[in-house]
């Protein structure tokens, strides 16, 4: 299993869930360091507002649910949303 895999399945998952275009979203793990790891989000440009939401609020959400996933690997995560 590569580092972050839990990770990336996890953030692919909830985001492709909340997206209307799912073909769009994209998911790169990486690494920062021996035990951390960064996630970047990429969706359509339509869909970005959805994913990040009101005031952050749905990003940082999915921050919380990255953070959990990491935690199972031993990692700690940072969550970027690419344009």
């Amino acid at each position: 299993m590569s580092q972050g895999e839990i990770v990336d399945k996890v953030v692919t998952y909830v985001v492709s869930e909340i997206v209307d275009d799912r073909d769009a979203v994209e998911v790169n793990i990486v690494s920062d360091g021996d035990d951390a790891v960064v996630a970047e989000v990429r969706a359509a440009k339509s869909d970005m507002g959805r994913v990040i939401g009101k005031r952050g609020r749905v990003a940082r959400a999915i921050r919380n649910v990255a953070g959990a996933a990491a935690e199972e690997e031993g990692l700690s995560v940072d969550v970027d949303f690419l344009d």
